[in-house]
Order: C-alpha cells, then sequence, then structure tokens
C-alpha cells in the first residue's frame, strides 16, 4: 500500500515537472539554441590533434631469478629492476624524457606537414606553426606587449645550451614535454612513447625520432665504460704496434749493415736487438688480443630493442571530441534553465 502511494506521488511529481519544462519551453529552446551555437563556435576553433603511439621492449642483462621474479610481478614489483646494476633502470626513462637535455636535442629534427606546405625544423615548426584558439593568441599578443624582446635572443638552428636556454627556446623545450609522453610498465618493461601534435605526419615523424634518441641515449649509457676502456686499449695497441715496428726497423738495420762480420761483440748486440724485438713483439701480439676482447664486450654491452608498435601516421584525429563537448554543454545548459525554472519550488 504505502509503495503503491510513493508510486503515486512519483508519477504525480513527473507530470508536474514535465508540464512546467512545457509552460517555459521557449526559455528552454532559446537557451539550448545559444549553447549549441556557442558551444560548437568555440569547439571549433580548437585545432585538432593526433597521437602516435610507439611500443619498444629494451633487452635487460640481468640474471634469471626464477620463481621469485614471477612472484614479485604479480604484485607489481620488478625483480629484475633490483638486480640490475645500471643506475638507469626503465622506470627512469620517463624522467629522462622530461629533461632539458633530451628536450633541446628534438630541436634540429626536420619534419614535413602531410600537405606538403611545412618543411622546417621542429623548432620552427612549433614555434611558427602551431594553430591556437582566438583568446590564446589575444593573450599570447598581450603577453608579448611585455616581453623584453632584447633579452631573448638565440634560436633551435644553432646549438642551444641546456644549461643556458633564452625565454622562446625555454618555452619551447616546455611544450616539447608536453608533447612528448614516456610511460613504463613496472611488470613487463615495455616502454610506450605517445606524441601528439597537429599534423599526422609530423605527429610520426617525432615519435619515431623520440624512440631513436631514446635508444641512443641508453646504448650510450649502457656502453660508456666499454667504450672507454676500447678507446684506451686502441691507444695501447697503436703505441704497442710504433714500437714493434720501431724495434724491427732498427734489428733489420743493424743485421743488413753487420752481416758480413763474426767478432762476438756485434753478435751479442744482435741477438739484444732481436730478444729487444721478439719482446715488443709479444707486447704487442698480446695488446692485440686485449683489443678483439674489448671490442667484444663493447658489443655485448650494446642493448638490444625490440619494437613492438612501430610509428605509424594516423588517420583520424584523437581530438577535441567535438560532439562530446557540443552535447555536454547542452545538458549543463538543460540543467541549469531548470533550476532556474523550479528555483521556486526548490
Amino acid at each position: 500500500m504505502v509503495e503503491n502511494i510513493e508510486y503515486k506521488l512519483r508519477e504525480i511529481n513527473l507530470k508536474k515537472l514535465f508540464n512546467r519544462i512545457l509552460a517555459h519551453k521557449k526559455l528552454f529552446i532559446i537557451n539550448l539554441s545559444i549553447a549549441l551555437v556557442v558551444s560548437a563556435f568555440l569547439i571549433l576553433c580548437v585545432p585538432r590533434f593526433y597521437v602516435c603511439e610507439v611500443k619498444l621492449a629494451p633487452e635487460t642483462s640481468t640474471p634469471n631469478i626464477g620463481g621469485l621474479g614471477a612472484l614479485a610481478s604479480s604484485f607489481g614489483l620488478n625483480m629484475s629492476n633490483m638486480a640490475n646494476q645500471d643506475a638507469i633502470v626503465p622506470e627512469l626513462y620517463p624522467d629522462l624524457m622530461e629533461s632539458a637535455d633530451f628536450q633541446t636535442s628534438m630541436f634540429p629534427i626536420k619534419v614535413k606537414s602531410n600537405k606538403g606546405d611545412i618543411n622546417t625544423t621542429y623548432y620552427d615548426y612549433l614555434e611558427k606553426y602551431q594553430k591556437s584558439p582566438w583568446w590564446e593568441k589575444i593573450i599570447g599578443g598581450i603577453k608579448n606587449l611585455f616581453k623584453d624582446k632584447d633579452a631573448d635572443g638565440g634560436n633551435g638552428n644553432t646549438k642551444v645550451n641546456p644549461f643556458k636556454m633564452t625565454k622562446t627556446q625555454n618555452d619551447i623545450a616546455k611544450l616539447v614535454g608536453q608533447k612528448i609522453k614516456c610511460s613504463v610498465d613496472k611488470k613487463t618493461s615495455v616502454i610506450t612513447i605517445n606524441v601528439e601534435d597537429q599534423d599526422p605526419l609530423i605527429c610520426a615523424t617525432i615519435a619515431d625520432s623520440a624512440r631513436v634518441k631514446l635508444q641512443q641515449f641508453i646504448i650510450k649509457y649502457r656502453t660508456n665504460k666499454a667504450r672507454i676502456d676500447l678507446e684506451y686499449t686502441q691507444n695501447l695497441y697503436k703505441e704497442a704496434k710504433r714500437q714493434y715496428e720501431r724495434a724491427r726497423q732498427i734489428y733489420a738495420s743493424y743485421s743488413d749493415a753487420n752481416q758480413d762480420l763474426v767478432l762476438e761483440s756485434f753478435k751479442a748486440k744482435q741477438e739484444d736487438l732481436e730478444n729487444e724485438m721478439q719482446l715488443q713483439y709479444n707486447n704487442y701480439q698480446q695488446i692485440s688480443q686485449q683489443l678483439q676482447l674489448a671490442k667484444a664486450k663493447l658489443q655485448e654491452r650494446t642493448p638490444a630493442f625490440t619494437t613492438l608498435q612501430s610509428a605509424s601516421v594516423p588517420l583520424k584525429p584523437t581530438g577535441p571530441k567535438r560532439m562530446v563537448f557540443v552535447v555536454f554543454c547542452m545538458f549543463i545548459t538543460f540543467i541549469g534553465t531548470s533550476i532556474y525554472v523550479f528555483k521556486k519550488d526548490i
């Protein structure tokens, strides 16, 4: 019995609400029409953007920890990183890509728009060819009025010093950081690079370039000590080879000049030169073997990457969601108008 009464009251209230809306239908039509026009105008001023995603699986140089690693992985932990001797683990790659060194390294990359009307560097593209809503242009114009142009020299075509950048270079570097994002799966260590841009071809170009830059940095870091050791061994090899060739020339010259002499003093001198030449040869041969080992060690320390998802030019824009924005604005307008109509009842 009580449920029937509540149902009837609810039915009456709904009819009352509906009738109240019909009574003010002109107000709803006017407000919703204004919301439709204004929201459509605003969202059409916002330029569309594309997103390109690249996925990498880096090689790990850690010992096999068996079932313990699988157990830790189920709890979201990566035991391989605990056993990894490298200072830069995959979880730090996002911080690396947010650094000024990485962001400024993207400045000189050559980019070309999908229509072919833009062919310049990434720095110039971000500085001169970015589309923005009219209200951002107005705000930017006001800021430029108070900008000290004399103190803001430099550009992205010359070599940028990350330690001391100009205001414009710093703003472009921050924009690069906003457009290029990196994330790492803690369980699988899969690196995901997302690039957002207003042009689909430039978006894919920068995504692939960011992948290459990240790989180069990781390879440079992982092989740094091995490359130093190789360079040192190469210098030793060159010096040992020079010493051996010098000792051989001295021995050959002395033997040719005194081959007819039978004095013991000359024979002793010849034996000393021969022993010196043999000593230098042994040293040269030993360092030659060390050089081969250093090259093998460098190759061993060079990490390999598996590209799980390569860069591809996106076919459809990712955003903004224009229909969703318009519907949302009309819904908010409908709620606001309803509150105004029913404010007496409230």
